[in-house]
């Protein structure tokens, strides 16, 4: 079968044109006049010529690929519906472009050599990044390489904040978080305590630091003590806080979580002590993924477009690899409360 598959010299002679001008209407090139465009296009389609991505690379220097590197383990990427949103908005973006998408995860810190020497080694066009932790050699090892990178998230790393040309796509993480104890401070909720990320992430700090801004100094607790605990964006991390929280200050009346999942396990740990939600317990969570309206009540939570800021990502990338002369800006989305009957 493959010594039937069509050549570019066919497509030429289909199209009663040079092989040179085949390879520019293949490959993007200009200075072909639209009438000859038209019948090498035909021609393309008459005969079901697929071009050779290697040759194709080596005229226009692109692989036609992009990385999506995702700083957690395989495991925690398909547990967390939050990944597959955005993926979900990466992937429709860069398909749209006649992009392909590479992914690679990092499951611990003996990755970074191989993701450094795939990055360098030509084999994508540029690099989405996201769920970046604090002192990430992620960033670096893009730099090295030379490629165009887009962030999700707000990147943390010393001197990010004034480092021009950076791209990055987030949600406005501190006002998402006043929303969310705003909301409870209005429904009468006065000992708050609050589940956040792991505090070597952006979103996870400036969620804090709006629960604290909402509060205003000196926290929700007695005495002056701030109701935080640490825990992982996961279920059990959720339940682990919750717990810590109720012995810390049994008569808290509400929990701000820093994501839904968290806000899924804190829920568990607050049935399995006997406390009603919201009548004893007002919850709120940050996402408003699927399994905010599944819980048992369905939880109120902060709304980010996840697949919308996942597309803006991608498309950020591909003007950059455009080469267009416009300066891009990073893009924050405002995000929005979601009031269900845990809150």
């Amino acid at each position: 079968m493959s010594g039937n598959r069509p050549t570019l010299e066919a497509v030429a002679a289909r199209a009663g044109v040079s092989r040179a001008t085949v390879s520019r209407v293949v490959n993007g090139g200009a200075g072909v006049r639209e009438p000859l465009r038209e019948r090498v296009h035909r021609a393309v389609a008459e005969l079901g010529y697929v071009p050779n991505q290697a040759a194709r690379t080596l005229v226009t220097r692109r692989t036609g690929a992009v990385a999506v590197v995702i700083a957690e383990p395989e495991s925690r990427v398909f547990a967390d519906p939050f990944f597959a949103r955005q993926l979900r908005g990466i992937s429709g973006a860069l398909a749209a472009a006649d992009t392909q998408l590479v992914l690679l995860y990092v499951a611990d810190r003996a990755d970074y050599p191989r993701i450094g020497r795939f990055l360098a080694g030509g084999h994508v066009d540029g690099a989405l990044m996201f769920s970046l932790h604090r002192d990430d050699p992620l960033p670096g090892l893009a730099a090295a390489a030379g490629l165009p990178v887009v962030y999700g998230g707000r990147p943390g790393w010393p001197g990010a904040a004034g480092e021009r040309g950076l791209l990055y796509v987030d949600t406005d993480n501190r006002a998402g978080a006043e929303l969310a104890v705003r909301h409870l401070l209005g429904r009468g909720r006065r000992r708050i305590g609050h589940i956040a990320g792991p505090l070597d992430q952006t979103s996870a700090v400036d969620r804090l630091a709006g629960y604290r801004a909402a509060l205003g100094v000196g926290g929700a607790a007695p005495g002056g003590h701030e109701l935080v605990a640490e825990g992982d964006f996961t279920p059990a991390g959720g339940e682990r806080a919750m717990a810590e929280l109720l012995a810390r200050d049994p008569g808290l009346d509400a929990v701000f979580a820093a994501s839904d999942l968290m806000a899924t396990g804190a829920l568990r740990t607050l049935r399995a002590h006997g406390r009603r939600v919201p009548a004893d317990v007002a919850v709120v969570g940050y996402d408003d993924l699927d399994p905010a309206t599944w819980t048992e009540p369905p939880l109120t939570t902060v709304h980010q477009d996840v697949e919308g800021m996942g597309g803006v990502m991608a498309r950020l990338l591909l003007r950059s690899l455009a080469g267009g002369q416009e300066e891009q800006e990073p893009v924050v989305t405002a995000p929005r409360l979601v009031v269900r009957e845990s809150g």
